[in-house]
């Protein structure tokens, strides 16, 4: 993986992006720290569809029970 700084990857942006959009995956570092990824989108083919993802929500909630439970205590127990 290629490592660019921040300062060379905002001068050269549209040739990174060319070079992104070819395959290759840079790394963007300021003061040699890791602080971005610039990567190819994932394959159009390899993201499931809507139908897909709720099948495998619903799925996922079998068995999932929620009573007794009020809103109120849900909240409180978020905000500790």
């Amino acid at each position: 993986m290629t490592r660019v700084g921040a300062y060379e990857a905002k001068t050269h942006l549209p040739k990174l992006l060319e070079r992104v959009e070819s395959g290759e995956s840079i790394v963007i570092t300021r003061h040699g720290e890791e602080v971005a990824y610039l990567v190819p989108p994932p394959n159009k083919s390899s993201q499931m569809d809507i139908g897909q993802a709720i099948t495998q929500w619903k799925k996922s909630r079998r068995g999932v029970n929620l009573s007794g439970l009020k809103v109120r205590d849900l909240i409180d127990e978020g905000r500790r």
